[in-house]
């Protein structure tokens, strides 16, 4: 049987809200989730969009692909002027 979750493997919590930045479940939640009953777990589910509208998540990191491309652009705008 499987178990309803809305885990998306983004599994960081926010230090100031304690919410977990992809799914918005607190660390209690998520370790306990499989022992809490269904109905239990649909009503945390029902809190997590409102908490999740209330975390900022953190900028995205520059990945090596991203910043070659964005140096490739900038070279490229700089030549044209």
């Amino acid at each position: 049987m499987s178990i309803e979750s809305p885990c998306i493997l983004v599994c960081v919590l926010d230090p100031t809200t304690g919410y977990c930045f992809g799914c918005g479940r607190t660390g209690e939640e998520i370790a306990g989730w499989s022992a809490i009953s269904s109905k239990d777990r649909r009503a945390v589910m029902d809190l997590l969009p409102a908490r999740l509208a209330g975390v900022e998540r953190p900028a995205r990191r520059e990945t090596a692909r991203s910043r070659r491309a964005r140096e490739r652009r900038e070279t490229d705008a700089g030549g044209d002027a």
